[in-house]
């Protein structure tokens, strides 16, 4: 049966999780462990909302809670239930609460892609051809395999297995008639067979349940490009439009930011479905221009363009902006923890037009490279016996006490990067144009080394923006549209002077004029 089709703008007057505001990422296991057992959790996160409505936060996407045989929990064995790791539903419920209570909306991550080898639907399925849950994986016979080719030409994107082809464990495979299953990511995680209408109709299930029955404001959707090879993409689009229609029915101005990483014309059609995906390539480009001083790759001209195709396929796309998350380098390691070159990665996060998100610990400058474990270290609040929140689930290699200030000594520094963060998201959620996650770019005509600038306009007007990338003062010409502007209405360095047709910005400034 096919969803009631519905357009992508939901009823009117319904407030949209992600149109406005700052997100942030974090991982529960890592955050704030609130019963000393070693092991972030739920009611650790509670007790932090606090914490996260004073920075300015305005939604959470929580990694996921679902129950699962590994630390990171992307292999669900449940997709109803909590991680007794992470505590109980009733736990998660109050969370929400306390969540809505300080207008923070809350995410869950949905990873539908694949399941645990030990979800029931698997252990089911590989019963044999005749179970009713076969069908909810991707099967092939060997010499099938063989023949086309399948082996090679499927490559695993997260292990070191040979072939993302995998006989289920104790499975006969001297016998020819053998199936293989397919686990693109890896054997533990097979992935799920979206050409079976049951298996669909079970996945809409979950996601009416979260919404509707416990009260999620929306979703962050895992691995939402390889539901489908890429040779089949055009039925990922098919699904997620369908996916969209099926949240905003359940729950109008529900949130569904995807995870989908290739280049923007191939991004583009996901926005028929999904509010928003992130910018992998942009984060990439801000980390370079930022490490070397100097935007030599003008990567306005590559923002400009990428907005142009998003803005084809559908007028009203989010871009979600990110500076690293759970699966990459962390910023403050790429940046060699340079407290002025994390607070440039700052000031362009939270300035250029998206739904900016910090992965927990940006704030405080958290280190971290792979592999993945150490980009998921736990989150520093104080030193040693003053900090009994800390997760302790893993010794940390690079984020400890003696390489991050911890957050307590950076909220007593008016000059930390903790304190730079909490100026600069308060002065964006109290902007009308800044705020608006919808906003678009104008792209400015200042071409000097070491600055880049750009300007954000919508239906409230238009504001310029310009962040000096060197280590030393600048005096900035501004081209005739800002020279139209006639103030700075905020700026992150003291010495900053506006002068008819010419801007000085101090080495690592940023300046908004208006």
């Amino acid at each position: 049966m096919t969803p009631e089709v519905l357009t992508h703008t939901p009823t009117v007057g319904t407030k949209i999780v992600g149109a406005s505001g700052v997100h942030y990422e974090l991982f529960v296991r890592a955050f704030a462990d609130s019963n000393n057992d070693g092991i972030g959790d739920l009611n650790g996160v509670t007790q932090k909302l606090d914490y996260l409505r004073d920075l300015g936060i305005s939604a959470i996407w929580l990694m996921p809670i679902n129950p699962s045989p590994t630390y990171h929990k992307y292999d669900i064995t449940d997709f109803y239930g909590i991680d007794p790791d992470y505590g109980t539903l009733a736990d998660f419920r109050r969370l929400i609460e306390e969540a809505h209570k300080r207008d923070i909306a809350v995410l869950m991550d949905l990873v539908i892609h694949h399941t645990s080898i030990k979800h029931h639907w698997f252990q089911e399925a590989a019963k044999g051809p005749d179970n009713p849950y076969r069908s909810f994986y991707k099967w092939m016979l060997p010499d099938e395999i063989k023949r086309r080719n399948l082996a090679t030409r499927d490559i695993t994107a997260d292990s070191n297995e040979r072939s993302p082809w995998h006989y289920v464990p104790g499975a006969n495979t001297k016998n020819p008639a053998t199936e293989k299953y397919y686990g693109m990511f890896w054997s533990g995680m097979p992935d799920l067979n979206f050409d079976h209408r049951p298996l669909r109709e079970e996945i809409y299930k979950i996601v009416r349940y979260w919404l509707t029955e416990v009260g999620v404001d929306g979703f962050r959707l895992d691995a939402a490009r390889h539901l489908y090879r890429e040779a089949e993409e055009p039925k990922n689009h098919q699904f997620w439009e369908e996916f969209g229609q099926v949240v905003q029915a359940a729950k109008p101005g529900a949130y569904l930011v995807g995870e989908v990483w290739t280049r923007p014309s191939k991004v583009a059609p996901y926005f028929r479905g999904l509010q928003a995906n992130f910018n992998f390539d942009l984060a990439l480009e801000l980390e370079e221009i930022i490490r070397r001083g100097n935007d030599e790759n003008d990567v306005m001209a590559f923002l400009h363009e990428t907005q142009l195709a998003y803005g084809e396929v559908n007028d009203q796309f989010i871009d979600a902006l990110i500076l690293s998350n759970h699966d990459q380098n962390r910023i403050g390691s790429l940046l060699k923890g340079d407290q002025n070159k994390l607070k440039v990665a700052a000031n362009l996060l939270l300035t250029l037009p998206g739904n900016p998100y910090l992965y927990y610990g940006e704030e405080i400058g958290m280190l971290g490279m792979k592999p993945d474990e150490h980009i998921r270290e736990p989150f520093i609040w104080n030193v040693g016996k003053n900090d009994p929140n800390r997760a302790r689930w893993m010794p940390a290699r690079y984020s400890t006490s003696r390489t991050v200030r911890p957050l307590a000594q950076q909220q007593t520094d008016p000059t930390s990067l903790f304190q730079h963060y909490k100026r600069l998201i308060a002065f964006r959620n109290g902007h009308p144009i800044l705020t608006d996650n919808r906003s678009r770019l104008r792209l400015s005509g200042i071409r000097q080394k070491g600055i880049i600038a750009f300007g954000r306009q919508n239906a409230q007007g238009s504001v310029w923006i310009v962040q000096n990338l060197s280590k030393s003062p600048i005096n900035v010409v501004l081209s005739a549209a800002e020279q139209a502007v006639d103030a700075v209405q905020f700026h992150t360095l003291p010495s900053t002077l506006l002068t008819k047709g010419t801007l000085a910005l101090p080495a690592f400034g940023l300046a908004v004029l208006g």
